[in-house]
């Protein structure tokens, strides 16, 4: 599944690597670490690694990112602003897990370009234990967002069964396409995420609307 502050500039002359060119954006820092993570593996890549083969320095870096963890996850928080907003401006008569389906779709669309690296991004944090478990905050927040929009339909509090129990249903719909699309290089995931999230609704049939 699938973060830009404005950063004071340092006081101190920040590091340089001669030879390398230094990154300007933190899509440039990101793409360096996961170089390096295909190379080296995950473990055994540094945040010093990876500063340096982008030509920055350690602080620098923590600029971009809180930890080595944080980097597979790229603009989620950005994204998952966008997918509350989504879900709040559909019209009431969208049926709400046709809502949910949609929005679910959206979040995880990414460009033809970018495949391979979503793919990557995806088989780290499904994958890597390390990561895996790094990733409980965040599907809590995902999951969040979820239960507020089902709560905000159905009359309900965000923290209540009913919504927390769809809330965890849609996430386990996600992951279970990512799973089926890592497994396939020739799979579609908007199709493998429609398809399962209009299973969820059938099962949902007529007690959510």
């Amino acid at each position: 599944m699938r973060v830009l502050t404005q950063t004071r500039p340092e006081r101190h002359r920040p590091e340089r690597h001669p030879g390398r060119k230094r990154v300007t954006s933190r899509e440039e820092l990101e793409r360096a670490a996961f170089a390096l993570f295909g190379a080296k593996g995950f473990e055994e890549t540094t945040v010093d690694d990876i500063a340096a083969a982008a030509g920055i320095g350690r602080r620098t870096f923590f600029r971009y990112f809180p930890s080595k963890n944080d980097v597979a996850w790229g603009e989620f928080d950005r994204e998952l602003d966008r997918m509350r907003a989504m879900l709040k401006d559909f019209a009431p008569e969208v049926p709400l897990m046709e809502a949910v389906r949609l929005a679910l779709i959206d979040f995880n669309a990414v460009p033809a370009e970018q495949v391979p690296l979503h793919r990557r991004r995806m088989e780290l944090i499904l994958r890597v234990p390390t990561l895996f478990a790094h990733s409980a905050l965040r599907f809590t927040a995902w999951r969040q967002v979820i239960a507020e929009f089902v709560a905000a339909r159905t009359g309900r509090v965000g923290d209540e069964l009913a919504p927390q129990a769809i809330a965890h249903a849609v996430l386990g719909v996600a992951l279970a396409a990512y799973e089926h699309w890592l497994d396939d290089a020739e799979a579609d995931l908007a199709a493998l995420l429609d398809d399962a999230m209009r299973q969820l609704d059938a099962a949902f049939a007529g007690n959510l609307r």
